[in-house]
């Protein structure tokens, strides 16, 4: 009998030099559910990725020095290192650059322009670079972008454009047919009411202000909209448009994409629209989960709050950080990341429950009957309530796995652990074993412990990928038939003469005070070196590229202000070759500015020096040190530097026209 096909997709992620602790969330939680569904017996595609187009990486690119091309292969490769510390079992990894989806989308792009749902216009409107999104005056929020908060950019060009409002009735009559396809209901809501009833506007679907893109093959000078090419990944993946479609018709359409609410509106209104453009079939679900925030906030790296998810892998563990982050939150709401939540998650579910109930149960096994059960049991008055409530777990947790409610099946889970343990305290085994007409009694509870540890290392196993295996090596199981899913669902399988090895503790207990403390440096260490990393590629960027620009207007140069300054102390910066640290009096104010100025002036140098600042500029953390401003150079072509001083000596904080 054919294999049940199953497909699901997070979304293809923007390849930063940094994704924290909110990006393994998403991934974490299609994991788990790619996982389970394997254990099921599905036959599974899980699709992850990189989207690699955009001006944005194009800018990155270049103030760094190096090709966008080179710049998103560094990054990638440290991507596949996070998923792989991760432990993500994805079938297949794309990236916008593969030839086979760059080609995909060329064909994609010009079967829909020959179609009449593309035609070429101009553009005039509002542009987020950081979320590459086009918006409407209505749409900003207070005259920024409403997803990142950031500013907007006008902009005027030739462009294409897709027929998106040609699609508004039939994508409302879509989603009130099928009540499932955007879930959560409220993301659901929000789709309908703040973007399809007031009416869509058609959708600029090329640029030609920049050139890092997939070409429009017929137009020179066109690249395609960074989010028609990412969102196209779906299909490009298994090969749509190719020579080989094979994995397209065995798998589309999806059945579930999984995405963050920002991205719910590209995954639910334009991906659909193209799909109903090409006469393809829409995917069956976009889920569109909440945000992991700390302090109410969202992770951003210009924020300085983002949480490396490698640290704390290193530091407790890779189950312990998948458990937090699928049962901390409820899926499809935004939930709290703190240092204390997820050790007291670690203490009390990992160590005193889980870890407890195991190392308990070998321990008196090894304890009264030398490591192995004997195989003359009896039962208690207890057996029934604890087998019909593992029966009725099995059956719960599946409910809420289907739904991909991963917090709830775990908390059914954790219910069925703490009852166990409950049982244990019920049947008293160091009161029977006291009494020698007892020992059968005793070893038929200890039993049916191990079985129902054997049920709960199965059910785990979607979310958390090592423990089952360490479990087992306790309990005597070995991974086949005893382990298989559909065995949850018989009470009695394990072997009568259990035969069992204590080892080490599954989550060891942590010393909260000591840990939060020890914790909070390690991120912030781990911060700062990213920070220090990135200075270093500018750094050299700079010396080896030379600095590259863009027009501006005088609008844009009135933001910057800059006054005068005196420097009344300079040092070295340590482990810095570049670095000075000067303090600066401006006004009635004393700052300190960090100048890579080292080489062309020394410390005694600087001092007395009356120079033009940039006043304005946002602090910067530079190692380890706040640099709060911008004492100003001249280069010639030979990279020689010559501080911009005040010739008639003039107070400090004086402003420069």
């Amino acid at each position: 009998m054919e294999k049940e096909k199953f497909y699901i997709t997070t979304p293809i992620y923007y390849p930063s030099d940094k994704l924290h602790i909110g990006h393994s969330y998403c991934t974490v939680a299609a994991d788990a559910m790619a996982r389970y569904k394997r254990l099921r017996g599905y036959d599974v595609m899980f699709l992850t990725g990189t989207d690699e187009h955009g001006q944005k990486i194009e800018r990155i690119a270049t103030s760094q020095g190096v090709t966008p091309q080179q710049y998103v292969d560094k990054i990638v490769a440290g991507i596949k290192d996070l998923w792989s510390a991760m432990d993500i079992s994805y079938n297949k990894f794309i990236r916008t650059t593969d030839e086979e989806h760059v080609e995909t989308v060329k064909k994609i792009f010009k079967a829909l322009y020959e179609k009449g749902d593309i035609y070429k216009s101009s553009y005039e409107g509002w542009y987020c670079t950081p979320c590459e999104s086009f918006y409407t005056e209505h749409q900003l929020v207070d005259g920024k972008c409403p997803d990142c908060g950031r500013d907007v950019e006008k902009l005027k060009e030739e462009s294409y454009f897709f027929k998106l409002s040609k699609y508004q009735d039939r994508l409302i009559k879509h989603i009130e047919e099928n009540p499932e396809f955007i879930q959560p209901m409220s993301r659901q809501t929000e789709m309908l009411s703040n973007f399809l009833r007031p009416g869509l506007e058609d959708l600029c679907v090329s640029r030609t202000s920049f050139t890092w893109g997939i070409p429009v093959d017929f137009d020179p000078g066109h690249i395609v909209y960074v989010w028609l090419d990412a969102l196209t990944n779906y299909i490009t993946a298994l090969g749509f448009g190719s020579e080989n479609p094979e994995l397209y018709n065995k798998y589309w359409p999806a059945d579930i994409h999984l995405v963050g609410k920002e991205i719910v509106r590209f995954h639910t209104i334009i991906w659909p629209a193209m799909l109903m453009a090409l006469d393809l079939p829409l995917p069956k679900q976009v889920f569109g989960h909440g945000w992991l925030v700390i302090n109410g906030g969202k992770m951003s790296k210009s924020k300085g709050n983002v949480v490396d998810p490698k640290v704390l892998v290193d530091r407790y563990g890779l189950d312990s950080i998948r458990y937090f982050l699928l049962r901390e939150v409820a899926f499809g709401q935004d939930g709290n990341f703190n240092n204390e939540a997820l050790i007291q998650r670690i203490n009390s579910d990992l160590a005193n429950d889980l870890g407890n109930l195991v190392s308990r149960t070998c321990g008196m096994i090894e304890k009264y009957f030398g490591g192995t059960l004997p195989e003359e049991q009896d039962g208690t008055e207890f057996d029934a309530d604890l087998m019909a409530t593992v029966a009725s777990t099995v059956e719960k947790f599946e409910g809420y796995m289907d739904k991909m409610l991963f917090s709830d099946a775990l908390s059914e889970l954790w219910a069925l652990i703490r009852r166990t343990n409950k049982y244990i305290d019920e049947t008293q085994p160091w009161v029977l074993i006291k009494d020698e007409t007892k020992k059968a009694t005793l070893a038929g509870a200890l039993y049916n412990v191990c079985e129902t540890i054997r049920v709960i290392s199965i059910l785990i196993q979607p979310c958390l990928t090592r423990t089952p295996q360490a479990i087992w090596a306790q309990v005597g199981i070995e991974e086949g038939e005893l382990t298989a899913w559909d065995s949850t669902k018989t009470f009695g399988l394990l072997p009568k003469a259990v035969s069992v090895k204590k080892g080490e503790a599954l989550f060891p207990r942590i010393d909260m005070k000591k840990e939060l403390d020890e914790l909070e440096e390690a991120l912030k260490a781990a911060q700062a070196e990213a920070v220090a990393n990135k200075m270093k590629q500018e750094e050299a960027a700079a010396e080896e590229e030379g600095e590259t620009w863009e027009e501006i207007t005088i609008d844009d140069f009135c933001k910057v202000h800059l006054v005068t300054g005196e420097v009344i102390a300079s040092e070295k910066v340590p482990k810095s070759s570049k670095l000075l640290k000067n303090t600066v009096k401006v006004g009635d104010e004393v700052r300190t500015i960090l100048s890579g100025i080292a080489k062309h002036y020394t410390p005694e140098e600087m001092v007395g020096k009356k120079v033009v600042i940039v006043e304005n500029l946002a602090p910067r953390k530079m190692m380890g040190e706040i640099s709060k401003g911008m004492i100003l150079c001249a280069e010639d072509k030979d990279g020689n530097l010559s501080l911009v001083t005040n010739d008639k000596m003039f107070d400090s904080g004086c402003d420069v026209r």
